[in-house]
């Protein structure tokens, strides 16, 4: 598990998964979120401007990351 420690309110999803280095650019994030690849909470979530916020946790290819 990835623990992301969140500077301010929210990270927008793409911006987190790119923070995490799970994916190398915007545009790539952008394309697995859209192709239902990323859990939000534990659900397939399609939005790319999704604000993440502390206690969230979000999946990707098996990893986990915890928004503290």
């Amino acid at each position: 598990m990835i623990d992301f420690e969140l500077r301010g309110e929210f990270i927008p999803l793409i911006q987190l998964l790119k923070a995490t280095n799970l994916v190398q650019t915007g545009g790539e994030a952008q394309i697995v979120v859209t192709e239902g690849e990323v859990k939000y909470n534990g659900e397939v979530d399609y939005r790319k401007r999704l604000k993440v916020r502390r206690g969230d946790i979000v999946e990707f290819r098996g990893e986990q990351i915890k928004v503290i």
